[in-house]
């Protein structure tokens, strides 16, 4: 098996690396640390799984997701986050992932969503579940879409940071994005939510359970 773990911090790809050759016995592992790696070894080499954080300097790894399934739509990707499942999971998994896991996942869990993730199957977590029943129980209901769906990757990403407390030069530097283009991120937000300012925001994140 090969298996490409994309994660700008080394010391989460070494303890990873140690995980999988303990779960998957042989396997070769190739190493990413941010989005350009990423794509250009997805690219030159054939791999049977990889591994995908969505924090990476430059570009998000939801980007990075829509670009591996456009150029590899075969190729499982399973994402790793430091994110809760309430904030990304649906929105990745519709994106194609093949699965969502927290940076806190046990060792049954990893090797479970492995053995799915290389059957050409999707690993749904209990919690990521719960998450898409309620997202099919509310398409049920006309008018009851919660709008925060209708945010852009970049938009919903920008959305909660703000919503979060984090200053808008602290998200320009965290995404390696000008301050100019935060700001343009925070005007269309405000104005798809139809919300005021970075306080209604936060009570907005609260209300949905996206904090």
């Amino acid at each position: 098996m090969r298996i490409l773990l994309v994660d700008d911090h080394a010391v989460v790809r070494s303890g990873m690396k140690q995980i999988l050759q303990e779960i998957c016995g042989p396997v070769e592992i190739g190493e990413a640390a941010d989005a350009g790696e990423a794509l250009a070894s997805v690219r030159s080499a054939d791999w049977d799984l990889v591994f995908l954080d969505i924090r990476l300097p430059g570009r998000s790894g939801v980007e990075v997701l829509h670009q591996i399934k456009a150029s590899k739509p075969g190729l499982p990707v399973l994402i790793l986050s430091t994110y809760p499942e309430s904030q990304y999971a649906v929105r990745l998994i519709r994106a194609g992932a093949a699965g969502y896991l927290t940076k806190d996942a046990e060792e049954e869990e990893i090797r479970a969503a492995v053995k799915q993730a290389v059957a050409g199957r999707r690993y749904i977590s209990p919690e990521v579940g719960e998450l898409l029943a309620g997202q099919f129980d509310r398409a049920g209901a006309a008018g009851d879409t919660p709008v925060h769906e209708s945010l852009s990757d970049r938009e919903y990403q920008i959305f909660l940071e703000l919503a979060s407390g984090v200053r808008p030069v602290d998200i320009a530097e965290k995404y390696k994005i000008s301050a100019k283009t935060v700001a343009t991120h925070r005007s269309r937000v405000l104005q798809k939510m139809g919300l005021s300012n970075n306080a209604e925001m936060t009570l907005y994140a609260y209300r949905h359970n996206l904090n």
